[in-house]
């Protein structure tokens, strides 16, 4: 049986170790790969968070720059401009966890003002190193991400002479900086960056053997929602993906994730309420669902 530990994310406190964690996206862009545009009106994407949150998301992640492959950076200001009052009006209510999707220092600050409780950076904090002290002095939740270039070149960038082997060398060196710059163990969160220069091939292969990019005592998020490795395999497009992900999800909780972020919470509670239920079935019991 699993011990519980918890996240600290500011004033809350989330339990690890008897569920995995469902993240809900919220894309407020017009040019996400699977639901550009659906919600770039604050009024819109708060409409939908909000709905992810009955829905039974533990987290709703605001990101206001698409990190497809291809995508341009969002200057910062337009950044700002797109999450900040979703951000708020979410942040502001009773419970509800926030966490924004940036690069930016700038962003996060802003976004952290406004009451937002993790910084999930898909960069791991080399494109912004000062994401690290900001996490640190907020006591904010911080998601480092594998990634190698920008959303712009990453696609280019798979050639790995020791794929899992690289990213658990990278996550030692990311979260020893972290350590350095005063964020405390129970802040950090890692993320291997599915479809974020990897090819489909090497997705899989992450997915199938999280053990071996596992940072002892650090808990691992996953990102499978709609991903282009899904479409690979099912020839479906970003929208009609739902029953890849799911595969995709109940395989990524029996190898191990704590947390999986996703598109489709309601859809696929179910899903992770029995991955979890068969991954921590215990003699003479059953793991009780959500």
């Amino acid at each position: 049986m699993e011990m519980t530990s918890y996240w600290r994310c500011r004033q809350t406190s989330l339990a690890w170790g008897h569920r995995t964690l469902l993240m809900g996206v919220i894309n407020v862009t017009p040019d996400s790969f699977s639901d550009g545009g659906l919600f770039f009106e604050p009024r819109q994407a708060i409409s939908h968070a909000s709905r992810l949150w009955e829905e039974g998301a533990d987290i709703l992640d605001v990101g206001g720059a698409s990190s497809r492959p291809g995508a341009e950076p969002v200057p910062v200001a337009e950044e700002i401009r797109r999450v900040l009052p979703v951000v708020e009006e979410l942040a502001g209510r009773s419970g509800c966890v926030v966490s924004v999707d940036t690069v930016s220092y700038e962003v996060a600050a802003r976004c952290l003002d406004a009451g937002a409780s993790i910084i999930n950076d898909i960069s791991g904090l080399q494109q912004d190193p000062r994401l690290a002290r900001l996490a640190a002095e907020a006591k904010a939740g911080l998601i480092l991400m594998h990634m190698r270039g920008d959303p712009r070149t990453m696609q280019s960038l798979t050639d790995y002479g020791d794929l899992e082997g690289e990213i658990h060398w990278f996550f030692e060196r990311q979260v020893a900086y972290a350590l350095a710059e005063g964020v405390q163990p129970d802040q950090i969160v890692l993320d291997p960056g599915i479809g974020f220069s990897k090819t489909a091939e090497q997705n899989l292969l992450i997915l199938k053997h999280l053990d071996r990019i596992r940072l002892e005592g650090y808990p691992l998020l996953i990102g499978v929602s709609r991903k282009s490795f899904i479409g690979k395999i099912t020839g479906a497009e970003p929208r009609g993906r739902l029953m890849g992900t799911a595969g995709a999800v109940a395989a990524s909780v029996l190898n191990g994730a704590d947390c999986v972020r996703v598109h489709d919470v309601g859809l696929l509670r179910d899903t992770v309420a029995v991955a979890d239920a068969i991954r921590r079935a215990v003699p003479n019991g059953i793991a009780k669902g959500r």
